[in-house]
């Protein structure tokens, strides 16, 4: 008989021989389903590993300490509304609701952080998931060097010209010389990450 899971579901407890596959994650020793699908298991090793198969369209929710890639749609005084359009490098089939809050913008000077110098409407973000506040809304994190964002257009629609950034705190319009505060993230080169194995 078939187990039918959804997203967020507790499958079963984790311990050395029940591992979670693909389709789930681990949290405080239980095994949970990351997608709608049924429960298949298989045996490597002498270990149980519990896969979810999904059927159709995949319905992929984030996880505490996922990276994702946002649109920042409003910005006030207190937070950013965002749109999560990426799970690392899974694209979301539909947007999930995230907020970034002005107290996990930065990790240090969080009294002097300034939405509007760090975040505008349409910018594209790198951000952290961190454990949620609100129901059906994703808290997202940009206070480490690696997050910010990645990519703005111009204040300036004439242009409308991908910015560049010329340090962590400003981005640059190529063609109009116009600079815009934002938190810019340290994006990191394919080659210049070294794996530990």
């Amino acid at each position: 008989m078939d187990i039918v899971c959804f997203p967020g579901q507790r499958i079963c407890a984790a311990n050395e021989s029940t591992i979670a596959g693909s389709g789930t994650y681990e949290r405080l020793g239980y095994i949970f389903s990351s997608l709608a699908g049924f429960v298949e298991t298989t045996t490597q090793d002498k270990n149980t590993i519990i896969n979810i198969k999904s059927l159709g369209n995949k319905t992929v929710l984030p996880v505490v300490g996922d990276v994702v890639t946002a649109r920042v749609e409003i910005v006030n005084q207190r937070f950013a509304k965002c749109q999560i359009l990426c799970i690392g490098d899974v694209l979301l089939n539909r947007p999930l609701r995230g907020i970034l809050r002005k107290e996990d913008v930065r990790a240090t000077d969080i009294d002097r952080v300034e939405m509007y110098k760090n975040f505008r409407p349409n910018d594209i973000i790198l951000a952290k998931v961190i454990p949620q506040i609100e129901l059906h809304t994703f808290s997202l994190s940009t206070a480490e060097n690696e997050l910010g964002v990645v990519l703005a257009a111009s204040c300036n629609r004439a242009s409308n010209t991908p910015m560049v950034p010329i340090s962590w705190l400003e981005m640059q319009c190529p063609l109009t010389g116009i600079k815009e505060p934002r938190k810019v993230a340290k994006i990191m080169s394919e080659n210049s990450l070294v794996k530990i194995e």
